[in-house]
């Protein structure tokens, strides 16, 4: 048997809006930081610019709170940040999920690590 490990997937629901925030959205937020642009954080994540935008926009609305602001194209091109939520947003998620994995581990290890060596 080869050796197991937990993985998970975590997302937070809305009341009628299903994945309105999760690690998807939580990765994307971490690239449009890092890359300065949704453009470019789209194509970091392998993902199309269309899904990208719909994913922000579906969880902007979910939450009610604008977590990235955009600056059309010009010369120097256009820029996406995050505003003080997103970044609150990112941050606050990155320690839940953190917490989250901590607590699965330690299950896993209490429960079917023996089993799974």
């Amino acid at each position: 048997m080869k050796k197991l490990q937990p993985r998970f997937k975590l997302w937070l629901n809305a009341q009628n809006i299903q994945g309105a925030f999760g690690d998807g959205k939580w990765r994307l937020l971490r690239a449009i930081q890092t890359e300065g642009s949704l453009q470019a954080a789209s194509r970091l994540l392998q993902i199309s610019y269309r899904k990208a935008w719909g994913d922000l926009k579906k969880t902007q609305s979910a939450l009610g709170v604008a977590l990235v602001a955009k600056q059309r194209g010009g010369k120097s091109g256009g820029q996406t940040v995050l505003t003080d939520k997103g970044k609150e947003w990112l941050d606050a998620y990155g320690r839940f999920r953190k917490q989250i994995e901590q607590t699965v581990q330690t299950a896993w290890a209490k429960h079917l690590g023996r089993l799974a060596r």
